[in-house]
């Protein structure tokens, strides 16, 4: 992929993103919010959508990683409660995850290099490229917070791991870690 091309894509996903957030805020301040029951009692006019709009933004924002996970995790379970805002979160997260995954797969290292930095991409290729383990780290990196979970899954799709293990590792390592993100902030609720 050219890096004209790599750009616009940033750019339509970044307005993307963007344009969500900006109706989503303003759909949210046109209302008299000034506690957490009113904001879940906002969340409830939503119905089923609600937990589905959750559901796809925390896909979105591991494929355009502007905003960390944690805030979807908070915003789900404070709305939804620790088991749906659970639900939500690891779903829309692991399916972002392996879109992630196949993006880097098909598009290399310009899509990747446009959506994160050169400087990062070669510090995490020079350190895991060729490590026999690597598969261990993504584990262990998906169970805890504060990894660049969204990174390591692009960068797992450029160094030709093996898909099934990569959705393994994503099903069986992400839940932990969005799951303690839920029960914490579900306490707020």
């Amino acid at each position: 992929m050219d890096n004209k091309l790599s750009k616009q894509i940033k750019i339509v996903c970044i307005i993307l993103l963007i344009g969500f957030l900006y109706a989503f805020i303003k759909y949210v301040y046109g209302h008299n919010i000034t506690s957490v029951q009113d904001y879940q009692d906002l969340m409830k006019k939503f119905g089923i959508a609600g937990p589905l709009v959750l559901t796809f933004f925390q896909a979105l924002q591991v494929v355009i990683p502007i905003l960390p996970g944690y805030l979807g995790c908070a915003a789900g379970a404070i709305s939804f409660g620790t088991i749906i805002g659970f639900l939500c979160n690891y779903i829309g997260i692991s399916v972002g995850s392996i879109i992630a995954f196949f993006l880097a797969k098909r598009f290399g290292v310009d899509l990747v290099i446009s959506l994160f930095s050169e400087k990062e991409y070669l510090k995490w290729k020079h350190k895991l490229e060729n490590k026999r383990y690597y598969d261990a780290f993504l584990f262990i990196a998906m169970l805890l917070p504060l990894f660049p979970d969204d990174f390591l899954c692009y960068f797992s799709g450029l160094i030709g791991m093996n898909t099934r293990k990569f959705i393994w590792i994503i099903i069986l390592g992400k839940p932990w870690c969005i799951l303690a993100y839920s029960i914490l902030f579900g306490l707020i609720r």
